[in-house]
């Protein structure tokens, strides 16, 4: 059994060993020089406020996304703190007060079913 799973591994590996990135040698132009940007085609910031406004995009950022899930997850932990009455009140106000830290608004036991809804 394991030779077989081994076997199927071993055919799917062989082909993609070819196909990764090419040593720093073979990647380097023959010249060595470094092509300079064009000074035309080099984008002027925009001097107006609002430049990093990104609340037109379809999909939010990857960081955003990511940080929404880590807080659903830890607001999820925090709902069992909240609902285990053998915990002392003690623990829960101390995750509580460092899951505020984080997400940088008061939180207690309702405010985190926002996270979860």
């Amino acid at each position: 059994m394991f030779f077989r799973i081994f076997l199927a591994f071993l055919l799917l590996l062989i082909p993609g060993l070819g196909s990764g990135q090419p040593p720093p040698d073979m990647a380097a132009p023959e010249n060595n020089a470094v092509a300079e940007p064009n000074k035309a085609e080099v984008p002027v910031p925009s001097s107006s406020k609002d430049w990093r406004n990104t609340s037109g995009y379809p999909f939010p950022a990857l960081a955003d996304t990511v940080a929404a899930v880590q807080n659903m997850t830890q607001a999820t932990i925090l709902r069992d703190y909240c609902a285990n009455k053998k915990l002392p009140d003690d623990f829960v106000r101390g995750r509580l007060a460092l899951f505020s830290r984080i997400t940088g608004r008061k939180e207690d036991c309702q405010s985190i079913l926002g996270y979860i809804r």
